[in-house]
């Protein structure tokens, strides 16, 4: 690549578009080249041009991207991932070992419970439930042998915020890694680095593409020998992202500032109609002024998001009749797209959680506002309501 612009001091909306992604050396091309290549000419053996070999080690348009999500969170290193859960799995095997303990939320994504419930459970890893909310239930839960304290900030799908930097501070009492899991916040948002956590995860399918049309992870860390070590075993274990799947990512990151600041307007419009309308019984965004977080949230975040969950009066079929008659919020999983979407938590995404302590209530409706018109989302939504 060519010789990088000065960066120290740019803001992230310059970041986003050009850090890690200079003019093609090659042909002078604004965009950064879709590397569809699996291997390397070498000058020589071990002579490697660029350090490439082989792309499951190194792709130079992942490795556009993997420096862009470092200088957009402000760490040291970014991995890119085939998707959330890959990044998930890289890191606690980097982490981990049989007979450690994680501390993990009572409002979590169902495929993170699944991932410690289910699989890293069977090879000796423990895990215990707290309110991350509350930093004396964390530190309650804390064991000799924690290496790990899991966050999610806002959480899915209660939107419910922990303070990063009080629980980095436990972190750090304890010798354990302080995890934030960014993906509803997006580094524009929120920057938990610099709040003292350890690693940053994010499912890139999310906002950081923003276009329902690519699956995708990252981590980001501040610390060099752990960006090293979380490096060596993502080449180890191999589920990499691939070279059309990182592009698509920083595509789409080109445009998250100004789509966070759409779906944030939009979001909080959302939750004022759905607090006033008498068949919500509770309605669930940081951005209001009597959500429990808002304070924490308002200090920790530049805005509060796209994502809004909310309660309906008569329970579990009232809440799914909603769903089915959405017509402009497609029915449908996953979130951060520029399209509307809205689910059930409990029959879809969070369906694993079923019987655990991180069970979703039945007659809960989880929303990703897009960036449509809000005067039409707010017709959906009142006509859905009945």
């Amino acid at each position: 690549m060519s010789e990088q612009r000065d960066q120290r001091h740019q803001h992230f909306e310059t970041l986003a578009i050009h850090a890690g992604q200079e003019p093609d050396e090659a042909t002078g091309a604004v965009v950064t080249p879709i590397y569809q290549v699996s291997t390397y000419k070498q000058d020589g053996v071990g002579g490697l041009r660029g350090g490439y070999e082989y792309s499951r080690s190194a792709n130079p348009t992942r490795t556009a991207l993997e420096e862009n999500l470092a200088a957009l969170d402000g760490g040291r290193r970014g991995l890119a991932f085939a998707s959330g859960l890959a990044a998930e799995d890289c890191l606690l095997r980097t982490l981990l070992t049989p007979g450690d303990h994680v501390v993990i939320p009572n409002d979590a994504y169902g495929g993170t419970f699944r991932l410690f419930a289910k699989v890293a459970e069977r090879w000796g890893v423990e895990w215990s439930v707290a309110d991350t909310s509350d930093p004396e239930a964390v530190r309650a839960e804390l064991r000799p042998r924690t290496k790990a304290i899991w966050v999610e900030t806002p959480s899915n799908p209660l939107l419910g915020i922990s303070d990063i930097a009080a629980l980095a501070g436990i972190a750090r009492e304890a010798g354990a890694r302080l995890v934030v899991d960014n993906t509803f916040a997006s580094p524009y948002l929120q920057q938990p680095l610099a709040l003292g956590a350890d690693v940053v995860v994010y499912s890139t399918t999310k906002y950081m593409g923003g276009h329902s049309d690519v699956v995708g992870g990252a981590l980001v860390v501040g610390d060099d020998a752990l960006g090293e070590e979380l490096a060596y075993h993502q080449n180890a274990m191999g589920a990499v992202a691939g070279p059309f799947d990182a592009w698509l990512v920083m595509r789409g990151i080109k445009t998250l500032a100004i789509r966070m600041d759409r779906h944030s307007a939009n979001a909080t419009r959302v939750a004022e109609l759905l607090t006033a309308h008498p068949k919500v019984t509770q309605v669930y965004y940081p951005g209001l002024p009597q959500h429990p977080g808002h304070e924490v949230a308002a200090k920790q975040m530049r805005s509060f998001g796209g994502m809004v969950s909310f309660r309906v009066a008569g329970g579990e079929q009232a809440a799914v009749d909603v769903c089915d008659r959405a017509k402009l919020f497609t029915l449908g999983e996953s979130l951060g797209g520029v399209e509307s979407l809205i689910e059930h938590p409990g029959r879809m995404t969070h369906a694993s959680t079923a019987g655990s302590a991180l069970e979703v209530p039945a007659d809960l409706v989880r929303l990703s506002v897009g960036i449509e018109s809000i005067d039409d989302l707010l017709a959906d939504l009142t006509q859905a309501l009945g």
